[in-house]
């Protein structure tokens, strides 16, 4: 008898084999989960260009506006950062628009408006964003003006109050090892306990200035032309902020349209890669700080010593 020709179901399960050996080896070439679409996004979606896991070994700085260093982005790359929520007024209209275009964005939680809105907390983890500290309270004196006890004490809060409202539990260390100071106002102690503990500060390479009334539009045309001298960097808004909320979704259609490229970042364990300040930098934050203090206080505090750059081929 010649031999039987194969069956439907012999094909079936051969394809099977060969498209599960292919899966396997494209798997590590596919984008993590954060990186990952949601079929629920339009085709045209802004979405997340690229992800940084980024290890925190020995709290290192970013952000030109206070250090001499930032996060190495290509041209037209743009990491999103929020301040201050959330608040229920605001904080779900801003995710409400990052989740329209598949954009992750990172947020510096204050404690006690953590405490206050924990299903917040919840959401902007559970959509994949990145959930980080800006101090329990955000004292209008700022860090720098407390005594080092009683800074620490207020760092040490907000990581225990973020996380409880986010994780429902509170570790040794913060989930997410990464602080941004209240107004930019660091100190030499606290910036060495935080690097004697892993966590890296975080500050900004460009400002929304949306402390400042405006309406949306005016906040619009100032960040992006901003963002078209300098192209690229990380962006510093205000999710506790009306106008921010209702000028995001036109942000994100502005900066889809320009070529700009969502860079996230997330805990792990890649070193930062980082760039050096321009020859000439100086801290701006420094000198908004000085001026501010001199006019509440009569007097120019002692400035924090300059920090060297420190990228990461030096290291």
């Amino acid at each position: 008898m010649g031999q039987q020709k194969p069956t439907l179901e012999v094909f079936w399960r051969a394809a099977k084999t060969v498209l599960s050996v292919a899966a396997g080896l494209l798997q590590p070439l596919l984008p993590g989960p954060a990186a990952a679409r949601s079929p629920s996004c339009a085709p045209d979606a802004l979405g997340v260009s690229r992800t940084l896991y980024l290890g925190t070994e020995g709290g290192w700085r970013a952000g030109l506006k206070s250090y001499p260093q930032t996060l190495a982005l290509d041209d037209h790359e743009v990491i999103l950062t929020f301040d201050d929520g959330p608040l229920n007024s605001t904080t779900g209209k801003i995710l409400d628009a990052l989740a329209a275009e598949c954009v992750k964005a990172t947020f510096f939680l204050v404690g006690r408006n953590a405490e206050a809105s924990p299903a917040l907390v919840k959401r902007e983890i559970a959509e994949g964003h990145t959930v980080a500290h800006h101090s329990y309270s955000h004292p209008g004196a700022t860090l720098r003006r407390l005594s080092e006890k009683a800074a620490l004490a207020e760092i040490v809060k907000g990581f225990t109050a973020v996380d409880k409202a986010g994780y429902g539990a509170a570790g040794a260390t913060p989930r997410t090892p990464f602080f941004r100071y209240p107004g930019f106002a660091d100190s030499p102690e606290t910036l060495a306990w935080l690097a004697q503990n892993n966590i890296a500060v975080l500050g900004a390479d460009l400002w929304a200035s949306d402390w400042q009334p405006m309406t949306p539009q005016a906040e619009l045309d100032l960040v992006m032309d901003r963002l078209d001298k300098e192209k690229r960097g990380i962006l510093l808004f205000h999710d506790t902020k009306a106008q921010t909320a209702a000028m995001l979704p036109a942000l994100l259609r502005e900066l889809k349209q320009r070529g700009y490229r969502i860079v996230h970042i997330a805990p792990g364990g890649e070193p930062p890669p980082l760039r050096a300040a321009p020859p000439g930098w100086t801290s701006e934050t420094d000198k908004i700080i000085a001026n501010v203090f001199a006019k509440e206080y009569g007097a120019r505090p002692a400035r924090r010593p300059a920090l060297a750059p420190a990228p990461m081929g030096a290291r």
